[in-house]
């Protein structure tokens, strides 16, 4: 009796290792390729202008080489989501590193604009790394761990945010714009090679006939609380990248140098990706215990109040100060709604369901820029603050109303 305890005992510890190694595995791979993206967007209008001789409507050409690739990752992640669910999450991992670090690579020794948003589309159309990352996780994590691994999987990309900038910065210093594509290139390379040799995925079935993506959309929409997650999360998204063009005006309006500005507004961005890596994990695990959307519903709130009171901020330290303390409420979100995609999905249906989460940030990462730029051109910036802290509270109040439906689907999590 006590040696079939013991071999229990060892077969659970091995699996418990098993999701932790992968964990390890896939943040280090998301770390990876979000800093490659990193490092070379910030100067995307500077290599335009200064490698690519694009002299005129520079905002414009830099808008579009932006916002092109998110558009093309959109309309393409239900596919990739399809054949995740069909091959598995493992070779969509590889086809899209080493595809992403080909394409950073040519990016190396394009010298015709038009040329570079073909590639810039091409990124778009071939990218996958994160989406299949997380749908791994989901899946091949013990359900009462789920949450607080999906945290940890939000720190992987907050990191990559904030270190990618500096190394982009220093490389594109002291070796040249063009340069910051060949690093990009290696490091995504590093993910790669990361995914084929380390990454597992146990137990996948192949033998299931790949879905269409129109029969994916109509299975989609017949679960409302899915669509409603869906809608969520592009929201959420919308709510930090609508700051994106505005954020260094605004920095500049209350009072920073011009030569200061560019400092000052990386480092109020960094804020949130910082409290997002302190307060990440943490909201994962306490999800797990007393339900994701209780947590939602906080971090929903919490940003929404805090959106609110940056209206009031015309100081930088202040102001910075907030950013983080909203950056903390803010870090419970996305991992809330990753974690209830995972409990409102079928296990055959959740590469399909990263996909189309993917689809919804990712338009709403190219629609946030545009819409906020917009707003600050025709009021004051302040006021955008305003708009989006409201919109946040409407989520809040929407995930409360009907957080009745929520635990009935998350009591699996406390399983063992």
């Amino acid at each position: 009796m006590s040696t079939g305890k013991g071999v229990q005992t060892y077969v659970v510890a091995i699996e418990d290792f098993s999701w932790k190694r992968n964990l390890v595995v896939l943040w280090l791979g998301v770390f990876f390729c979000s800093t490659a993206y990193s490092i070379s967007i910030p100067f995307l209008p500077i290599f335009l202008k200064a490698d690519l001789g694009v002299t005129s409507n520079l905002e414009i050409w830099s808008g579009v080489a932006f916002g092109i690739t998110f558009l093309a990752s959109a309309l393409i992640s239900p596919f990739w989501g399809s054949l995740s669910d069909k091959y598995g999450r493992k070779p969509m991992l590889i086809r899209s590193g080493f595809s992403l670090a080909a394409l950073y690579l040519i990016n190396y020794f394009v010298t015709d604009p038009y040329l570079f948003l073909v590639v810039r589309i091409f990124q778009g159309l071939l990218a996958g790394f994160v989406p299949a990352s997380i749908a791994l996780v989901g899946t091949n994590t013990p359900e009462n761990k789920t949450g607080y691994a999906l945290g940890v999987m939000a720190t992987s990309g907050a990191t990559g945010t904030i270190i990618g900038p500096l190394i982009g910065g220093v490389v594109s210093y002291y070796f040249g714009n063009r340069n910051t594509f060949l690093f990009s290139a290696g490091i995504v390379l590093i993910a790669a090679l990361i995914a084929t040799f380390w990454a597992k995925e146990h137990n996948f079935n192949r033998s299931a006939k790949r879905s269409h993506v129109r029969d994916d959309l109509k299975q989609a929409a017949g679960n409302p609380i899915f669509v409603a997650l869906l809608t969520l999360a592009g929201i959420s998204t919308f709510s930090i990248m609508i700051l994106e063009p505005l954020i260094t005006i605004y920095v500049q309006s209350i009072g920073v140098s011009s030569n200061n500005a560019s400092l000052s507004s990386g480092i109020v961005f960094s804020a949130v990706g910082v409290a997002t890596l302190i307060m990440a994990p943490r909201w994962g695990k306490i999800g797990g215990k007393i339900g994701y959307g209780k947590i939602l519903f906080i971090g929903l709130l919490g940003s929404g109040i805090g959106n609110l009171l940056q209206f009031f901020f015309t100081n930088i330290w202040g102001f910075g100060i907030l950013r983080f303390a909203y950056g903390l409420f803010y870090a419970a979100v996305l991992p809330s709604i990753n974690a209830m995609i995972v409990k409102v999905t079928p296990s055959d249906f959740r590469g399909r369901a990263f996909g189309l989460n993917q689809s919804a940030s990712q338009i709403a990462t190219m629609a946030g820029p545009i819409i906020g730029g917009l707003l600050g051109h025709w009021i004051d910036i302040r006021w955008v603050f305003v708009i989006n802290g409201l919109m946040l509270l409407v989520c809040a109040i929407f995930v409360k109303r009907r957080s009745w439906k929520i635990p009935v689907l998350e009591k699996s999590s406390h399983s063992n």
